[in-house]
């Protein structure tokens, strides 16, 4: 199976993450799990555990917050799909750890170069009013940037609202 690449994005509680997991599903291929999230508080404990509890047992899971173009290409093989859940996520991360430009040009380097499936997940940030803190700013703004690029890699783009999903590009029959 060729290299595929697929961007998914939804605002919060769209159904972009159960639409993923349902894609990976139909591919019919080793199911891995690559959570960016960290647990800084008990809410996100229980947004995680939930998240753990919907999935089945099949999927083999990793978790990484920060170098995901390296955990990417560790793991990415011809007979896997790997969903990265959530691209805004590691942004966030990144930014706090002052290393978003060298982790983000890592992933745009390598992506194209993997022999597995990817199915990206992250959230659309940039359709409410401008922030108004300099950091919310910054974290929009690159996040409107990283869909722009990774969509124009990306060979199928799809946007979930209400649970509903909208091809933006291409579609994998």
């Amino acid at each position: 199976m060729a290299n595929q690449l697929q961007l998914i994005l939804g605002g919060a509680r769209s159904g972009k993450s159960r639409t993923a997991e349902q894609r990976v599903a139909d591919l019919g291929l080793k199911k891995i799990y690559l959570a960016t999230a960290t647990a800084g508080d008990g809410e996100m404990s229980e947004r995680i555990k939930q998240h753990q509890a919907d999935r089945d047992g099949h999927w083999q899971l990793l978790e990484e917050p920060l170098q995901l173009a390296q955990t990417l290409g560790q793991y990415s093989r011809a007979d896997n799909c790997i969903l990265v859940d959530c691209l805004t996520l590691w942004l966030s991360n990144c930014l706090h750890h002052n290393c978003w430009a060298e982790q983000q040009q890592a992933l745009l380097d390598s992506i194209e170069q993997l022999p597995g499936a990817v199915v990206f997940v992250t959230n659309e940030v940039g359709q409410g009013i401008v922030p108004m803190g300099e950091l919310t700013r910054q974290f929009v703004d690159e996040a409107g940037f990283l869909h722009q690029r990774l969509a124009a890699i990306c060979d199928r783009v799809t946007m979930v609202i209400a649970g509903l999903p909208q091809e933006l590009k291409g579609s994998m029959r």
